[in-house]
């Protein structure tokens, strides 16, 4: 279906998805929630699931090589579980699209967390069938991409903290992150963060889908730099 022939709600839902339907059909059915009739997206649901699971659990065993099992469970549970789920379906403001049942609607199914998480994954589930495995999970990366730069094994500590720490070990000032840059729209933010330490020349740049990921991402650099000299 041609963009000119869409209406303005799904093409604004794709755009912030990341992905444009070549079968428009997929994506409204996976916005078709079971209140609204027979023809439901608890299908896609429950394709969407496994494939988001899948996704997943591949991208944390390169992401985490030295993880145990029990390590990457918990971490997979963290990044799939409902509520983040629904929180992802705020982000791309889905509830706006739901076609649901007049008793939902009138009941504020549009917000209804469980209803916005299941919705996530249908939506995911439909754009696997519509482009195939790769696409398909190249965007969902894409939606999970500053919660999968956040995450930390137990026990680790992240590059903030390590810096501290090197720093205080040499009884030097702590560092100073400066917000200089918000880039892109409010579904798909990039954020520069510049880490300041004072006594040192330069400073040290990170880029990253939120505020903190941007901080330890910066963080990493100053690392990087000060303990090569």
């Amino acid at each position: 279906m041609s963009p000119s022939s869409q209406s303005p709600q799904l093409l604004s839902l794709q755009a912030r998805l990341g992905y444009s339907f070549q079968d428009l059909q997929n994506l409204k059915l996976a916005l078709t929630h079971r209140s609204a009739g027979r023809s439901n997206n608890e299908r896609l649901e429950f394709l969407g699931d496994s494939f988001v699971n899948h996704v997943i659990a591949q991208r944390l065993y390169t992401q985490f090589p030295k993880a145990s099992e029990g390590q990457l469970t918990r971490l997979r549970s963290n990044l799939v579980r409902g509520t983040f789920l629904a929180t992802l379906g705020e982000k791309y403001a889905l509830g706006e699209c739901l076609t649901l049942g007049v008793g939902e609607r009138k009941s504020g199914g549009r917000h209804r967390a469980s209803i916005l998480a299941d919705t996530v994954e249908a939506v995911a589930g439909a754009i696997l069938l519509d482009a195939g495995y790769e696409v398909a999970a190249a965007v969902i990366l894409k939606w999970f991409d500053g919660a999968l730069g956040e995450l930390q094994l137990d026990g680790d500590k992240d590059s903030k903290t390590l810096l501290q720490e090197w720093l205080q070990a040499r009884s030097l000032p702590l560092p100073n992150y400066e917000l200089v840059a918000i880039e892109g729209p409010d579904h798909a933010q990039e954020f520069e963060v510049l880490c300041h330490i004072k006594g040192q020349k330069n400073t040290f740049s990170g880029r990253g889908s939120s505020r903190r990921s941007a901080e330890q991402k910066a963080a990493s650099v100053a690392m990087g730099e000060l303990t090569d000299d």
